[in-house]
This record gives structure tokens, C-alpha cells and sequence, in this order.
């Protein structure tokens, strides 16, 4: 069973919206609210994208809205692929 890491979606992160001025990504950013990290709602969405693409988990626009922290979309995300290889 494959799992989805904080350092995965780090990465991500990076790849998708970049990271800004003065946020550490390597820091513990688990419970850190995405808007704090300077991640609004398309750069969210652009994370979905990837998220698909590279993991196969489609991601709602209402479940994106509801992933505030890196903690619950990592969650989400392990909770999607366990589904997904039942």
C-alpha cells in the first residue's frame, strides 16, 4: 500500500506554487493553515492538479476548500488512495 507524506505534498508544494518569502516549508508546518503558508485557493487547486497527476487522486473543488492544512489534505489524500486499492 502506497502512502501519501507531508514530505510528498512538500514537494508539491514547491513544484506547484512555489514557496514564499520567509515561509519554511521544512519547519513543522502540519497544523500551519495553507493561507498562512501563502497558498490561496487556486494555488490549492493547482496542488489538486498535481495530486491527480501524479498520484491518480481526484480531489473535488469542495473537498480542496475543505483541506486547510497540510495535515487534513495529507489525510485526505491517504484516505483516497486506500480507497482507491480495495
Amino acid at each position: 500500500m502506497s502512502t501519501f507524506s507531508l514530505d510528498d505534498l512538500r514537494e508539491i508544494m514547491r513544484q506547484s506554487a512555489g514557496v514564499e518569502a520567509g515561509v519554511d516549508l521544512d519547519a513543522d508546518i502540519t497544523d500551519i493553515e495553507f493561507i498562512e503558508l501563502g497558498y490561496d485557493s487556486l494555488a490549492l487547486l493547482e496542488l489538486a492538479i498535481q495530486v491527480k497527476r501524479k498520484y491518480g487522486v481526484s480531489i473535488p473543488d469542495d473537498d480542496v476548500v475543505d483541506m486547510t492544512t497540510p495535515r487534513i489534505a495529507v489525510e485526505y489524500i491517504n484516505r483516497q488512495l486506500v480507497g482507491a486499492e480495495v
